[in-house]
């Protein structure tokens, strides 16, 4: 199985917003990763509208239809609809998305960083996964890699979860990869449980390989804030083909 690179463009939304206006142009970005080989674009719209809009989610699905790929929002399913954001299922109603990755993330959150507690929030999800799966989308949960109540997210409906690697990360940079064990078992728990396997979260060039390397049959990856970091170094085109070389390395 060949893992898939879903390009996350949030911090494309980012630097445009600290300006206003239309520069850099998230589209044409996202455009520019597809065109390098990304087999997806991923978002997360926060109810603030930080980065991503309504407006974003309605063009980039619609870039992704045109390119015939995998259109991966990301979400909090449980924040209340505000102006200018009507809530995350309205937002998967209206475009469709191929996947819905539920985030259990707060509004005054800088970024995710953490998973569902599982043994808590399997009822409440329960509902909010049918309705997903009823418009047609795949779903995901973020998990922790050590939640001991991993499996249970298949008794939501969920079809997949994304391990929550920032504290892989973490420990890579310091050399320790007890993480990394972490995730390889939790990655074996839940493909048991019959859950497919995601991963996402300070993924980059340095980690990425050995993560792959380390933990079996991951089917996506998506990655953002360290390829965007990296690209304003090397070009966002040839930043993508290094992470689908990478991909391609660590599948031999």
């Amino acid at each position: 199985m060949s893992t898939r690179l879903s390009v996350n463009v949030n911090k494309i939304a980012v630097l445009r917003n600290s300006r206003g206006g239309h520069e850099p142009d998230v589209v044409r970005a996202a455009r520019t990763c597809l065109d390098a080989g990304a087999h997806g674009i991923t978002v997360h719209p926060r109810p603030d509208a930080r980065h991503i809009r309504e407006d974003d989610v309605h063009a980039l699905a619609a870039l992704c239809g045109e390119y015939d790929v995998e259109f991966n929002l990301e979400g909090n399913p449980f924040a209340p609809p505000r102006p200018g954001y009507p809530g995350f299922l309205a937002l998967c109603d209206a475009v469709r998305p191929a996947q819905a990755t539920l985030v259990p993330d707060g509004d005054g959150q800088i970024t995710s960083d953490h998973g569902f507690d599982f043994a808590r929030d399997i009822p409440a999800l329960t509902p909010l996964v049918g309705a997903l799966k009823a418009l047609g989308c795949r779903v995901s949960l973020f998990a922790d890699a050590g939640d001991p109540a991993l499996t249970h997210a298949r008794d939501c409906g969920a079809d997949r979860i994304e391990l929550y690697t920032g504290p892989y990360a973490e420990a890579y940079a310091r050399g320790d990869m007890t993480a990394l064990a972490a995730c390889a078992r939790a990655a074996g728990i839940a493909h048991v449980a019959g859950l497919g396997v995601n991963a996402g979260h300070d993924l980059s060039q340095d980690n990425l390989g050995d993560f792959l390397r380390g933990v079996s049959r991951v089917e996506e990856v998506s990655i953002g804030h360290a390829l965007i970091g990296e690209a304003l170094y090397a070009g966002l085109h040839d930043t993508v083909r290094a992470y689908l070389e990478i991909i391609k390395n660590a599948a031999r």
